[in-house]
């Protein structure tokens, strides 16, 4: 693939494997989103960003946004069979002249979590960022306090950055640390053989 920045894009697309499918985030996805937050409660935990109840439809609105200024790709994360909307999860701070995203926004209903539908989607989105992409780098960030989020990201084979500190604001006021992750390029062959090690591994 071309090295030029102009040929770096995140057209709409689909993503499928198994019984995981990622589609484009769309309004139409409102009530399936808010019932997938209401499992576990999770607006309740100030290490995420889930959306409250009532506030689904502008955080669908604000990723949509957030497409169109070129810096957001966000999908649902749905059940392939039904349809049944599982979370959501996205590529953000797309950087074309590096040929860098991450992927963050990474939420599922609490049904799902401790499952194989993280790792799908994660080998999804690599196997899409690098192979389809062209990316140099995909990264991750996650609260300083999100030790599930940390452990995840680091099964996956990225590599801890470093830690900004006063970062960001949490949901609750308080201003957190962000700890930074990332995958290269040369890295991946390794990364998506253990993914996919992982996905064959015998469900519990």
């Amino acid at each position: 693939m071309s090295s030029s920045s102009s040929s770096f894009a995140i057209a709409p697309v689909e993503l499928g494997l198994r019984d995981v499918k990622l589609v484009p985030l769309a309004l139409s996805h409102e009530a399936g989103l808010a019932a997938a937050a209401a499992d576990g409660e999770l607006w309740k935990l100030r290490v995420t960003s889930v959306p409250a109840p009532g506030e689904t439809r502008a955080y669908i609105e604000s990723a949509l946004k957030m497409r169109e200024e070129g810096n957001r790709f966000a999908f649902a994360v749905t059940d392939e069979a039904t349809g049944e909307v599982l979370g959501s999860t996205s590529y953000h701070d797309i950087l074309p002249a590096v040929r860098r995203v991450e992927i963050g926004y990474t939420w599922y209903a609490k049904r799902c979590q401790r499952t194989h539908i993280n790792t799908t989607c994660k080998l999804l989105m690599l196997q899409h960022a690098f192979e389809q992409l062209g990316c140099h780098v995909v990264g991750w960030r996650t609260d300083n306090f999100n030790f599930a989020s940390q452990a995840a990201i680091e099964r996956l084979g990225a590599k801890k950055d470093g830690v900004i500190r006063g970062h960001a604001l949490r949901r609750d006021g308080t201003i957190r640390d962000t700890v930074m992750y990332s995958l290269r390029s040369g890295e991946w062959p390794e990364a998506k053989a253990q993914l996919l090690y992982l996905l064959d591994k015998p469900r519990g």
